[in-house]
C-alpha cells in the first residue's frame, strides 16, 4: 500500500489525546462513576494513555477495560474460519458506571455497534460513550463519537493507518491507497 498523506505525528496524536482526555472529564463532570474500555487492538493503547492524562489533569485513577469483539461482529464468517481471539479484561463492575469506549478509528460504525454489544452481555452501564482518534466518514450505521481526535475526509479507496508506539513503534496517522 502506496502511503498518501501523514496527518498526524506523534506530537498531534498527543495534542489531541490531551483534548479528548479534557474533554472526557468536561462531559462527566468529573471523573467519580467513569470507566475508560478499550477496544482490541489499537483502542486499548488508547485508552490507556486517555486514563494516564485524566490522572494528570484530575488527580484521580480511571478504571481501564479491554474488550474484544470477534464474536460481536458481524462480518466474523466472511473474515476467517479461524478468527483470532483477543483477552477480553475488564475486572470491575460496570453496571451504573458511565463507560467511554476507545477506538482507533471510526468508519462504518459496526465495530461500535458490536462494542455496545458485548458491553451489555457484561453489565448494564448508565451511559455510553464513544472516543475516537480518527473519524474517516463512510457510516454504514447511525453511530458517532462523542470524542473526536480528528476528523478525516477519505475515499473508500483509502485505508487509515493509526500507528502506536506500544504495537508499533512509533505514533502516527497515515493515508494510504488500497
Amino acid at each position: 500500500m502506496d502511503t498518501k498523506a501523514r496527518i498526524m505525528d506523534d506530537a498531534a496524536m498527543d495534542r489531541a489525546l490531551s483534548r479528548i482526555a479534557h474533554e472526557i472529564i468536561e462531559r462527566n463532570k468529573g471523573t467519580e462513576e467513569l470507566a475508560l474500555i478499550g477496544i482490541q487492538r489499537r483502542g486499548v493503547p488508547l485508552a490507556r494513555r486517555l486514563a494516564e492524562r485524566i490522572e494528570i489533569f484530575e488527580g484521580t485513577q480511571v478504571p481501564v477495560g479491554v474488550l474484544d469483539i470477534t464474536f460481536y461482529r458481524d462480518d466474523l464468517s466472511l473474515l476467517d474460519d479461524h478468527p483470532i481471539v483477543k483477552d477480553t479484561d475488564i475486572p470491575f463492575p460496570i453496571t451504573g458506571l458511565d463507560m467511554v469506549l476507545v477506538d482507533d478509528v471510526l468508519y462504518t460504525g459496526r465495530t461500535a455497534r458490536s462494542a455496545m454489544d458485548a458491553l451489555m452481555d457484561i453489565g448494564r452501564p448508565r451511559t455510553i460513550q464513544f472516543a475516537v482518534l480518527i473519524d474517516r466518514g463512510h457510516r454504514e450505521l447511525p453511530i458517532r463519537a462523542d470524542y473526536v481526535g480528528k476528523n478525516v475526509p477519505t475515499s473508500q479507496e483509502e485505508v487509515v493507518h493509526v500507528c502506536m508506539k506500544e504495537i508499533d513503534g512509533t505514533d502516527e496517522v497515515e493515508i494510504a491507497a488500497r
